[in-house]
């Protein structure tokens, strides 16, 4: 080495991380304000409140998402909320709705069915209160889908994928190969559309759909086992030996807490099963953790550049759990509006302590790193 390049190198090595751009959130941070806001949309059939929480999450994402292809799923989630609310309206509108209602909007033709599916109609009167009750709740269904689409938008899965335990690093793995295949999908199919203009032919129809889907999925594909055997040349995916009887405890260990966990939640959800759904809900989730934390001594790794767990994390996630904690609160405090009559029908009411509520869920527009935008 000259002497020239020492301090160069030295130079290099002392440079502070600004200089390399700025640092990303971690995944999980993004995924608990996300399932914060997801958590609130639950507990409400108000629609003002739902469209709140949607433009929350719409802003955020508006104003801290990068260039990256997964970046551009929001989009497709929100169009996606927006199908399930018109299908589950078109067939409260085909099929009829349970809700009685007064309000007839108007009468379809009735075809008559056999005697073996009763209880089943096609047609008939629609009533105000059967549209405004299938309204609500596929508002709400369609808010659940805008934050997950969020929380897709704002959070890396492989960067995600890479902090998961030890005891789930083999699926993690698999999922990582498989979740780059559908962004370069994306990244391939906006690619040979933009080189098919350029040479003045047709980008839409299905002959140029037909003519650039093999090349689309050649290159996906391609980039998807090139990411595996890079990621093998790593050693990633190496597991150190266990002895089988730590293996199966950890198994089982796992497997009682999931299943514990999902018949914790069944109770909970249930008006009759809050009182033994808790203690379940405890024991199941120490039993998971203790299996994981078992199954990472598979795990023989080392982290290149972790993602750490710093104040802007603390506050991403913090705003999500606190819009939840203070959306159930107020839900208990303001039951009526929180879920407005449809029989008969009401105007929905806003009160102010749950907007303050859902509008603490702005702050990653400000706590989170601004991510560089490539110019057009």
């Amino acid at each position: 080495m000259s002497p020239t390049s020492a301090p160069r190198v030295a130079a290099r090595s002392a440079a502070p991380r600004s200089a390399l751009g700025p640092r990303r959130l971690h995944p999980g941070a993004w995924w608990l304000w996300s399932l914060g806001l997801a958590a609130a949309a639950t507990r409400t059939t108000n629609p003002l409140l739902l469209l709140l929480i949607a433009a929350v999450a719409g802003y955020v994402v508006a104003a801290r998402r990068g260039d990256e292809p997964w970046s551009r799923s929001y989009g497709a989630f929100l169009r996606l909320g927006l199908v399930v609310l018109a299908i589950r309206m078109g067939f409260t509108v085909l099929l009829g709705s349970p809700v009685p209602g007064t309000h007839v909007l108007l009468t379809l033709p009735r075809l008559p069915l056999p005697d073996w599916a009763q209880g089943v109609r096609i047609g008939g009167p629609i009533s105000l209160e059967s549209l405004l009750f299938t309204l609500y709740e596929g508002l709400r269904l369609a808010v659940l889908l805008v934050c997950l689409g969020a929380a897709n938008a704002l959070a890396s899965p492989s960067r995600l994928l890479r902090a998961l335990p030890g005891a789930l690093y083999e699926a993690g793995l698999a999922a990582v190969v498989a979740m780059t295949f559908a962004p370069n999908l994306v990244a391939d199919v906006r690619r040979l559309r933009a080189a098919r203009r350029l040479r003045g032919r047709t980008d839409r129809g299905v002959a140029a759909l037909l003519s650039v889907g093999l090349p689309v999925l050649e290159g996906a594909l391609e980039r998807s086992v090139a990411l595996a055997a890079a990621m093998d040349s790593r050693g990633f995916g190496r597991t150190a030996a266990v002895p089988p009887r730590i293996a199966r405890a950890t198994a089982a260990l796992t497997l009682l807490g999931l299943v514990g966990v999902c018949a914790a939640l069944y109770g909970l959800l249930g008006a009759e099963g809050a009182g033994w759904a808790l203690p379940v809900l405890l024991l199941g989730l120490a039993s998971a953790a203790g299996g994981l934390l078992a199954g990472g001594r598979r795990t023989v790794r080392s982290r290149y550049r972790p993602d750490p767990w710093a104040l802007r994390e603390w506050l991403v996630a913090g705003s999500g759990v606190a819009v939840a904690v203070l959306t159930v609160w107020c839900a208990g405090r303001y039951p009526a509006a929180f879920a407005p009559s449809v029989v008969p029908p009401t105007v929905p009411e806003l009160p102010l302590p749950a907007v303050a509520a859902v509008l603490l869920g702005l702050l990653p527009a400000v706590a989170a790193p601004a991510l560089p935008r490539r110019s057009p």
